[in-house]
């Protein structure tokens, strides 16, 4: 683990994270691999007696995400590998969700388990990430099908619903693809009353690589798109990012939508900033943010959560 500022009572050091229920056995980040080998039961146990969180009406949502490295991308800030340790994400991770005000959680099967036996997500709202097919750097980034969680897994691990990464390349034909498996998804969650929370962006090919455009009629029309999908928007949300002009910029949609944390900024204070602007948006009603939070330019995960906290 990377050195930091002593974290707040009931972080996570030196694999030593224990459960907060009295019910269960206390476990260290150490003993998952033998829990793993030897009970793999336990995790579903764990998933079924988890304390839920609760969406309070009139609450932020404030939200740590987790779920890059399925799609192979470990960079954080100027760190190609800052991912690259699972000891030391999972406890980058529970010490941001063991900071005050924090009250969800996003991310693959094999974290959120992870976190589950460690108690980390006890009383909190809990998304699983569908779609990482389209790896990072893959000649097949576009064709990101979906094969993390399904709609059926993420009712059997009493999750609040699930993401989607939906990326909308007009001159890929692959997206078609994408859009259509997403509309199902959508289909399926809302039959069962659980969440789809869309990520949409309008994306091209640059120089090999997918850019995504960030410009504000760009996310517009990723909106208008994602909006659209299934025969129902009753569960559908939006997971979007702090662009220029947010004002308009959320004028696209009445969905609910959750404000995504982007890329490591240098000028945590400038992030901060534009992250307050959106908030100001009335049907903004929280952050997603992930990189950002556990993985801040000075280190210092509690300070970066409280910070980002405190604009709630």
């Amino acid at each position: 683990m990377h050195e930091r500022d002593t974290p707040a009572p009931g972080a996570v050091l030196s694999g030593e994270a224990h459960l907060t229920s009295e019910s269960r056995e206390m476990v260290a980040i150490k003993e998952i691999p033998e829990i793993r080998m030897y009970e793999p039961q336990r995790i579903a146990q764990a998933l079924e007696s988890r304390q839920p969180g609760k969406l309070k009406t009139g609450e932020r949502l404030m939200i740590i995400a987790c779920d890059h490295p399925a799609r192979g991308a470990l960079g954080a800030g100027g760190n190609s590998t800052a991912m690259a340790s699972r000891i030391d994400v999972l406890e980058r991770c529970v010490e941001a969700l063991s900071r005050p005000g924090v009250n969800g959680f996003l991310g693959t099967a094999d974290i959120i388990e992870d976190l589950t036996l460690l108690g980390a997500l006890e009383g909190k709202l809990v998304y699983g990430s569908m779609n990482r097919v389209g790896l990072q750097g893959a000649k097949f980034e576009m064709d990101d099908q979906f094969n993390c969680y399904d709609p059926a897994g993420i009712a059997a691990a009493h999750l609040d619903g699930g993401k989607t990464l939906t990326r909308i390349n007009l001159a890929d034909p692959a997206t078609a693809n994408t859009l259509k498996a997403t509309a199902d998804v959508v289909n399926a969650m809302s039959q069962q009353h659980l969440v789809t929370m869309i990520e949409p962006f309008m994306s091209n090919w640059v120089n090999g690589s997918i850019v995504n455009d960030l410009t504000p009629e760009a996310v517009i029309k990723s909106m208008a798109i994602a909006s659209g999908l299934g025969r129902s928007s009753a569960y559908t949300w939006l997971k979007l990012p702090c662009v220029d002009d947010m004002e308009r910029v959320m004028e696209a949609s009445t969905l609910p939508s959750l404000i995504l944390g982007g890329e490591v900024s240098k000028d945590a204070d400038a992030a901060l900033e534009k992250w307050r602007i959106a908030l100001q948006q009335p049907n903004v009603f929280g952050l997603v943010i992930g990189r950002s939070l556990l993985f801040p330019a000075d280190n210092d995960v509690a300070k970066a959560v409280d910070n980002t906290v405190g604009l709630l």
